[in-house]
């Protein structure tokens, strides 16, 4: 298996801990602050590793660099923000609408060429996380669980947004590898969401007690692997193909539903699972840029 293709498999693993510490966070905090504490972690990770490796943090073309770290900002404020308000399963599987977004704006933007073979696949994992999240929005019958509310359309409104902003990140992020050290990528992200989401606290702020502050700096530790190893990944991977293989989250993310939530996966679950894992492994042997 390439190197970008467990580059990818390491964020996705990575993201799958973080989003389950965001949902136990959500439990007490505004998602709001959650955002704050990761741009916080993340920022001085960042720098550090920058300063670590000899790196200037400011980059070159920084005017794309500004915008990614805008695009990455509006993400995880619209991402955390459905996290907390829907159940975890459909905030997921709506936020993995960003493969196939990021596909066609990266074939719109950069010219990348979609083979037929990651086609096929990004559609077979979108397939597999409908099996393992069935989102009441369109499973229903005896494929409905037992107990399940209609979601609130603002946050699911909401959580498309953070998948569009998402796909819009990993595209800009393609087109800034070519010049940017993948470090000062993801040093711009933080550098711009701590100060734009700061007043965004000011009116609700809780202040964290106890294991508030463990579930926290997990989080933005678990983002900054999770994010270098995604950066690092579409350097050497299309986008395209790149965010194929994001959708092991899912997979990821049902264990963490088990072990952590006693939620048991049920046969579809086990199914769609299986898609995403075979599906990401047919993607990673497509040798084409």
């Amino acid at each position: 298996m390439q190197r970008g293709a467990w580059l990818m498999i390491t964020s996705a693993l990575a993201f799958s801990v973080m989003t389950a510490l965001v949902k136990l966070a959500g439990e007490r905090l505004p998602s709001q602050e959650i955002v704050v504490a990761r741009a916080l972690v993340s920022l001085v990770l960042s720098y550090a590793l920058l300063r670590s490796a000899g790196v200037s943090p400011w980059g070159q073309d920084r005017k794309w660099l500004w915008f990614r770290g805008f695009l990455g900002f509006a993400g995880l404020s619209c991402v955390y923000g459905a996290v907390t308000h829907l159940p975890l399963a459909e905030a997921t599987v709506i936020q993995f609408l960003h493969p196939p977004m990021a596909a066609i704006l990266a074939r719109i933007f950069l010219g990348e060429a979609i083979s037929g073979r990651i086609v096929a696949a990004s559609g077979l994992s979108f397939l597999g996380v409908l099996f393992v999240a069935r989102p009441a929005l369109l499973f229903a019958g005896p494929f409905a669980s037992a107990g399940r509310v209609p979601l609130d359309p603002l946050w699911v409104g909401v959580a498309i947004a953070g998948a569009f902003f998402s796909a819009s990140a990993y595209v800009v992020v393609r087109r800034l590898s070519a010049r940017e050290d993948p470090l000062v990528i993801v040093f711009y992200f933080p550098l711009v969401t701590l100060p734009a989401a700061l007043p965004t606290i000011a009116w609700n702020f809780v202040w964290p007690v106890g294991l508030d502050w463990l579930w926290l700096m997990g989080v933005g530790l678990m983002t900054q692997v999770g994010q270098v190893s995604l950066t690092r990944g579409l350097t050497l991977l299309s986008a395209a193909k790149g965010t194929a293989l994001s959708y092991l989250q899912v997979v990821f993310a049902a264990l963490w539903g088990l072990l952590i939530f006693g939620d048991r996966p049920d046969p579809l679950t086990i199914v769609g699972g299986g898609l995403v894992i075979a599906s990401s492994i047919f993607v990673s042997r497509d040798r084409s840029r």
